[in-house]
């Protein structure tokens, strides 16, 4: 295995798809920070589902601001109600403005990380820095609702769940301000025909590959 004194990886995928997971054992094995945009959003969700402020944009400006993404990391934000709200949010732009502020910050300041979410790649990492290595990640929507219902230990339906994973998709593909897209140079992978071994084994062979 190579060491690397700099490595910069972004992963995007649609909601459920795995790349979460994948994220993290490729940290894990790079010895990586590993950063998840998407968890930004949630507890934003979360802020404003338990405060119901008036100006949602101001109100995150300054609960943010002195934020810590360990503590972000710490909370329980995979609730249903925060999933179905998280889509809404991401659609903002100005509160998009505040939270890649945020994570460029972070991501600045480290030579070893790998960022998940939904516009790395195309926005977050396009430059300053920019990713070594970009991958996106797929998996059939009976496949990902199956994985998320499990996750959430089957408090909702199965049906509701993959009501809430499409609909999050189609919001994420469609919104106006940094849609999730997969970059010319992204790397698919497909969680719903890969195992979790056989996901990082394609991941590091690319990764193995850099100069």
């Amino acid at each position: 295995m190579k060491k690397f004194n700099k490595l910069i990886i972004a992963c995007d995928g649609e909601a459920a798809s795995g790349k979460s997971t994948a994220a993290k054992i490729v940290s894990k094995k790079y010895n990586l920070l590993l950063i998840n945009s998407g968890l930004f959003y949630r507890y934003g969700s979360k802020l404003i589902l338990k405060y119901k402020p008036k100006n949602i944009v101001a109100f995150l400006k300054e609960k943010l601001k002195n934020i810590t993404y360990n503590n972000i990391a710490k909370q329980n934000l995979h609730s249903e109600e925060i999933s179905n709200y998280v889509g809404i949010l991401a659609k903002n732009q100005k509160v998009r403005e505040i939270i890649n502020k945020l994570q460029k910050k972070i991501i600045q300041s480290n030579k070893k990380i790998c960022v998940e979410g939904r516009d790395i790649a195309s926005k977050i990492l396009i430059k300053n820095p920019k990713y070594d290595l970009a991958f996106y990640f797929k998996c059939n929507i009976d496949v990902a609702s199956y994985r998320r219902w499990i996750d959430i230990k089957k408090k909702v339906s199965l049906k509701d769940v993959r009501k809430s994973l499409s609909k999050r998709t189609q919001m994420d593909k469609k919104r106006k301000n940094s849609p999730l897209i997969k970059v010319k140079d992204a790397i698919l992978i497909r969680t719903d025909k890969l195992t979790k071994k056989q996901v990082l084994s394609k991941m590091s062979k690319h990764i193995e590959r850099l100069n």
